[in-house]
């Protein structure tokens, strides 16, 4: 934490986190040398016309923008005939989820490894000819915007005119004020804490922006979830009683009793600070909707061990696995572990995503084994290394 990064302006972790993160925007000339990028148009433009793959199609009409009118949002899947229909310029394909679908996309969140895990949300990508954009608006989380291919001007500010467009298909900000600007070229990065306004224009044809987003659950998600975990692992299922209801004469009223009788319910939802750690690891492991795993071929045991002793095991692309005090969780559910060794490895795993064959030629692997298989089974895991 204390190696100053080239990714951070030369800054150490430690330094960005202390007086850039959540707090001021940062530009990054050069922030991944030679980076150009991780696919073609062509190749992005294919995996939007996947059903599986989350991708919008945003357009714009200069000429209906002085009635804050203009903007057009499709939902994939697309087709070749949707690309070939779009006009030459001032659009925008957008496609999310690139880490769960490209090994290069999960390995480029290796250089933001600093920040816990369980924040991130995803890499998405933006392709757009000149003058292509989303608009001006804001994010209610932290981005590090990464220039690939092409060139992108962005504008942003800190107004506290937080107004958008009526009607519109897209969250855009009504009267956006630009402060202060900067062209993007390949390998430079503009990291946003959550609520600076900000607008990006392609200045070239073939611009391509790679966004890694930071998630910010709300709090009122958090605790509708969490009261549901909790009413699932320790309120018993029962129905509200009143064996002593006496007749009334005002039937439309809630009554104090009524009110008591709810309470006393409640109140066995009973919990401690430290049931929050489970929750928050399975919360933020829990599979995204669009997220679909395919079973691997069976293998017996014996098979699978010996394949694993050959080439190791790594995670699906999709696998996520976080891990609270000896906890571990993958795709929502809870690993069982008896022993510390154990533990070291499923820690690697987590965070490093794969296991090395020479791994399985120790002592400590064995008894993970078959545990392994289930995962692999499921589709959670593969055979290989990265």
């Amino acid at each position: 934490m204390q190696q100053a990064l080239t990714l951070l302006n030369g800054l150490t972790p430690a330094q960005f986190m202390a007086e850039y993160w959540q707090k001021k925007p940062l530009l990054i000339r050069a922030a991944i040398p030679g980076f150009q990028g991780l696919l073609t148009p062509d190749e992005l433009a294919g995996l939007a016309c996947e059903t599986e793959v989350p991708s919008r199609l945003i357009q714009f009409d200069p000429a209906r923008a002085q009635q804050g009118a203009g903007w057009q949002v499709r939902q994939g899947p697309f087709d070749e005939d949707d690309f070939s229909a779009l006009p030459p310029q001032h659009w925008t394909l957008l496609v999310q989820g690139l880490n769960h679908l490209l090994p290069e996309a999960q390995a480029l969140l290796d250089h933001f490894n600093f920040i816990p895990t369980a924040r991130l949300d995803d890499v998405m990508v933006s392709y757009a000819p000149t003058g292509g954009g989303v608009g001006p608006h804001l994010d209610s989380y932290d981005v590090f915007l990464l220039q690939g291919a092409g060139k992108r001007r962005w504008s942003i500010s800190q107004q506290a005119d937080k107004r958008l467009i009526a009607d519109a298909p897209l969250r855009i900000l009504a009267d956006f004020v630009s402060e202060q600007e900067w062209v993007l070229e390949a390998g430079d990065m503009l990291y946003l804490p959550p609520n600076v306004a900000h607008w990006g224009v392609a200045e070239d044809d073939d611009c391509m922006t790679y966004s890694i987003g930071f998630r910010a659950p709300a709090a009122r998600e958090l605790a509708v979830e969490f009261l549901d975990a909790c009413r699932q692992e320790n309120l018993p299922d029962e129905l509200y009683q009143d064996p002593e209801l006496q007749p009334v004469a005002d039937a439309a009223a809630i009554d104090q009793a009524m009110v008591q009788r709810v309470s006393e319910m409640l109140q066995r939802l009973a919990w401690q600070p430290e049931a929050l750690g489970p929750f928050l690891a399975r919360y933020f492991t829990e599979p995204k909707a669009y997220v679909l795993f395919t079973p691997n071929r069976k293998l017996s045991q014996a098979k699978f061990s010996e394949a694993v002793r050959d080439c190791g095991v790594v995670l699906d692309l999709q696998t996520q696995m976080l891990h609270w005090q000896g906890q571990y969780f993958i795709n929502g559910e809870l690993v069982t572990v008896g022993d510390e060794p154990a533990q070291k490895l499923l820690n690697h795993l987590a965070n490093r995503r794969q296991l090395d064959a020479a791994v399985f030629h120790g002592e400590n692997a064995g008894y993970l084994l078959p545990w392994l298989r289930d995962m692999y089974l499921l589709g959670y895991l593969h055979l290989g290394e990265i």
